[in-house]
C-alpha cells in the first residue's frame, strides 16, 4: 500500500486589491443625487424669497468672481495636496453649507443677503471638491485596468440616471416637506459622498506617485512666485489656461463648446424655465421636465456606450448637434407641458454622445501632472461665465419676458452650432483622435493604456454630465 504524493497548491494572494471604481461611482451617484434635487429647489426658494427673477441674476453675479478665486486656489492645491482627502473635506464643506439654509429659515427666514453669505461658503467646498473628485477618474482607470473612455460612458450613464431621479425626488420632497426642507437631503447626500470617498484607497489621491509629506517638500523648495494662497491661485491660471487654450486647438474647441452649453442650458434651468412654471402656478413641473431630459440622456448614453465604435466620431458628433438644436428650439417657444417635455426629452436623447466625447477629449488632451490647475482653471471659468449668463437672461426676462428670453437662447445656441460644425479644429475628430493615442502611447503608456479607445462633470464628465451651474449651493443650482 503506498500513499499518494501530496498535491501541490498554487499559495493564495494574501492580498487582493478591491475595485475602486464602484465606490467612486457610488460617491459620484450621491453627490450628483442630492445636487440634482438642490437645483430644481433652490431657484424657486430664490424666487418665493425674492419674487424677483433679476434677483435671482444679480446673486449669480455676485457670487461670480469668489467662485472663480475659489475654483483658481482649489485647482492649485489639488495639484500639491492628495487629490481623495480635498474631496472629502470639501463634500463635508458643503454638506454644512447647505444644511444651513433650512436653519437659518427656521430661526431668522431667508433673505438676499443669506443667500449671497451662504451661498459663498457652499462654493469653498462644491468647487475644490468638483474638481478633486474629476481629477480622480483616470487614476481609478489605471487602478482597475479600465479604459477611459468606456468609463466615461459609464459615469454619464449613472449620472444621467441620478438626475432622471434627483428632479422627480425634489418635485415629491417639495409636495411633501417644502423646497427649503427639501434641502436637507443635499445635505444629507454631500455628507454620504464625502464617507464614500473616504473608502477609497489613499493612494488614488497621490499626484504622480507622490505623497502629500513630498508635495510638501517640494512646494517648500518652490520658488517664492509659488508661495501663498494668492501665488499659487495665479500659477494655476496660468498653467490651467496655457493647458486648455493655447496649444491644442481640438481641447480648445471643446472647452469653447462645454462653455456654450452651460451657459445656455443654465440659464434655462436656473431661470427661464423656473421663472415660466412660477407664473403659470405649477413649479413642481420643472423636476417632470428635467427628468424628461436626464431620461433621453441616459437612453443615448448607453446606446453610445454600446454602439461607440460603430460611427465615426465625427457622425456622432454632427447627429448629436443637429438634435440638440430642434430640443432646445422646443425649449425656447415655451409650449404646453407635453411638449416642452417631449422637446426636453429629444434634447437629453441628443446630448449623451455630444457629452461623453467632449469628456474624453477633454480628459485625454489635459497631462496628469497638470490635471488639477487645468480642471481647476475649467470649474472656475465655468463657473464665472454661468452666472454672466443667468444675470444678462434675468436682464432680459425683466425687460421682454420668459418667452422672448428663451428664444434669444434658442438663437445663441443655433450660432454655436454653426460654429462647431464649421470648425477646422471638430472637423476630423477620428485623426485627432488617433493622434492623441498616439502621442500617449509614446510618452505616457500607463495612462495610454487606461484612455485606449471606447467623458463626463468634466468632463471632465460632459458639460451635460450634471446640473447646470446656474449659481454653486446655494448661489448656484448637471443638467445631467
Amino acid at each position: 500500500m503506498s500513499l499518494a504524493a501530496p498535491v501541490a497548491r498554487t499559495p493564495r494572494p494574501l492580498h487582493r486589491p478591491r475595485k475602486v471604481a464602484p465606490r467612486y461611482l457610488f460617491s459620484c451617484a450621491l453627490s450628483l443625487l442630492g445636487n440634482s434635487v438642490a437645483g430644481v429647489a433652490l431657484p424657486l426658494v430664490l424666487l418665493a424669497t425674492t419674487g424677483d427673477a433679476l434677483a435671482a441674476g444679480t446673486l449669480a453675479l455676485i457670487c461670480a468672481a469668489p467662485q472663480f478665486l475659489i475654483g483658481l486656489v482649489g485647482g492649485a492645491l489639488i495639484d500639491r495636496f492628495n487629490r481623495r482627502n480635498v474631496s472629502v473635506i470639501s463634500d463635508i464643506l458643503s454638506a454644512a453649507s447647505v444644511a444651513l439654509l433650512p436653519v437659518v429659515d427656521a430661526v431668522w427666514g431667508l433673505s438676499f443677503g443669506w443667500f449671497v453669505a451662504l451661498g459663498l461658503v457652499g462654493a469653498v467646498g462644491d468647487i475644490p471638491s468638483m474638481t478633486a473628485r474629476d481629477a480622480l477618474v483616470p487614476a481609478v482607470c489605471e487602478r482597475d485596468g479600465r479604459s477611459l473612455q468606456k468609463f466615461m460612458g459609464l459615469t454619464q450613464s449613472l449620472d444621467s440616471l441620478m438626475v432622471i431621479v434627483g428632479p422627480a425626488l425634489a418635485a415629491f420632497l417639495m409636495g411633501s416637506v417644502g423646497a427649503v426642507n427639501a434641502l436637507w437631503f443635499t445635505a444629507a447626500m454631500s455628507l454620504a459622498a464625502a464617507l464614500t470617498t473616504l473608502t477609497l484607497p489613499r493612494a488614488i489621491g497621490r499626484i504622480g506617485g507622490k505623497d502629500v509629506a513630498d508635495e510638501s517638500e517640494a512646494a517648500t523648495a518652490a520658488g517664492p512666485g509659488e508661495h501663498g494662497i494668492v501665488g499659487r491661485a495665479w500659477d494655476a491660471l496660468r498653467s490651467g489656461a496655457r493647458v486648455l487654450f493655447a496649444g491644442d486647438a481640438l481641447l480648445r474647441s471643446s472647452m469653447l463648446i462645454s462653455f456654450g452649453i452651460v451657459m445656455i442650458m443654465g440659464s434655462f434651468q436656473g431661470l427661464v424655465l423656473p421663472v415660466h412654471f412660477t407664473a403659470a402656478g405649477t413649479p413642481e413641473l420643472l423636476g417632470y421636465v428635467l427628468s424628461a431630459m436626464s431620461a433621453g440622456m441616459l437612453a443615448s448614453s448607453l446606446c453610445y456606450a454600446a454602439l461607440a465604435s460603430k460611427l465615426r466620431r465625427r457622425t456622432w458628433f454632427v447627429l448629436s448637434l443637429a438634435g440638440m438644436a430642434l430640443g432646445i428650439l422646443g425649449l425656447g417657444l415655451l409650449p404646453s407641458f407635453p411638449l416642452l417635455a417631449l422637446s426636453a426629452l429629444l434634447l437629453g436623447l441628443a446630448a449623451g454622445p455630444l457629452s461623453a466625447l467632449l469628456g474624453f477629449f477633454i480628459f485625454d488632451r489635459i497631462p496628469a501632472e497638470m490635471r488639477g490647475s487645468a480642471l481647476g482653471t475649467q470649474n472656475s471659468l465655468t463657473l464665472a461665465a454661468a452666472p454672466v449668463a443667468v444675470f444678462a437672461t434675468s436682464l432680459a426676462v425683466e425687460a421682454w419676458g420668459a418667452g422672448a428670453a428663451a428664444l434669444g437662447l434658442a438663437a445663441c445656441w443655433f450660432a454655436a452650432t454653426l460654429w462647431a460644425l464649421s470648425s477646422r479644429s471638430l472637423s476630423s475628430l477620428d485623426d485627432e483622435a488617433a493622434e492623441a493615442v498616439a502621442e500617449a502611447s509614446a510618452h505616457t503608456p500607463a495612462v495610454s493604456a487606461v484612455a485606449a479607445p471606447a467623458s463626463t462633470h468634466a468632463s471632465v464628465p460632459g458639460p451635460l454630465a450634471q446640473p447646470a451651474p446656474e449659481m454653486p449651493r446655494p448661489c448656484n443650482t448637471e443638467l445631467s
